[in-house]
């Protein structure tokens, strides 16, 4: 499934994407919001939303790749249940663009918003249920497992806020520093991510001049984006970060059901 042939964009254009691109990887990167900004911007350069969809999946590589290098500190000692999780993502993000090339894409539409809205609640109350899982070994139980899997599906159909998701999962299941845990849902989303990019730049309507100048620009803000999270206090990130994810599920719900 190609991409519209008839679609070129100019250098104001890539450029304009560029930018965006730099703005989704500090988003991303912090709060797991990438898509909030990248997304959109496909849209407004004129990419169908189901080309920019797919396309804005194969940029956000860039997403994973910024934010793991610039985490290196927050990653250390987590080999190896982020390896665990990340198998499990990766079936999940294989499983989720599976979905979106073979059903419609308003599926899922008034399900998304619920999902982004409990994620958030989730992120707000986290500490007080990572209290609990501080008695555990902080590995990767059955439950962290399954809800990693669910939202690597999700994540591969649409993605948008699958980071907020993914993190208020993670911090509900590990006691640890937020910089930690936001360390690591970058890389477990990107897991799931990748899979489904791979299987998008071969069957999806990718547009790769779009992809490009995306990618770019998402390198070089999600290298960014773990040093500010670094220096932030946790609370008022972690508080942030939620109000943002109930937001978005306002919007896609106005969308969805307006």
């Amino acid at each position: 499934m190609p991409a519209d042939p008839l679609l070129t964009l100019g250098p104001w254009q890539l450029a304009f994407l560029v930018v965006a691109g730099v703005g989704a990887g500090l988003t991303g990167s912090i709060a797991g919001l990438a898509s909030l900004v990248s997304y959109p911007a496909l849209l407004a350069v004129g990419v169908p939303p189901v080309s920019a969809n797919v396309t804005n999946t194969v940029a956000l590589m860039g997403n994973t790749v910024g934010a793991a290098a610039g985490s290196r500190p927050e990653l250390r000692g987590q080999r190896n249940r982020l390896l665990r999780l990340c198998a499990i993502t990766a079936v999940g993000g294989a499983a989720g663009s599976a979905l979106l090339l073979l059903t419609p894409e308003g599926t899922f539409a008034s399900i998304v918003p619920f999902l982004i809205a409990g994620a958030s609640v989730l992120l707000l109350f986290s500490p007080r249920l990572a209290e609990r899982a501080a008695r555990g070994d902080g590995g990767v139980t059955a439950g962290t497992g399954v809800g990693a899997f669910l939202v690597a599906i999700y994540g591969g159909y649409f993605g948008a806020a699958a980071g907020v998701v993914m993190l208020a999962l993670l911090s509900a299941a590990w006691a640890q520093p937020l910089a930690r845990t936001n360390a690591a849902k970058n890389v477990v989303t990107g897991a799931a991510n990748m899979v489904a990019a791979l299987v998008f730049a071969f069957t999806g309507p990718v547009l790769w001049p779009a992809a490009a100048a995306l990618c770019v620009g998402l390198v070089a803000g999600s290298f960014a984006g773990p040093a500010v999270v670094r220096r932030l206090p946790p609370a008022p990130l972690r508080i942030a970060i939620a109000l943002a994810g109930l937001g978005l599920a306002g919007a896609l719900g106005w969308q969805a059901w307006a």
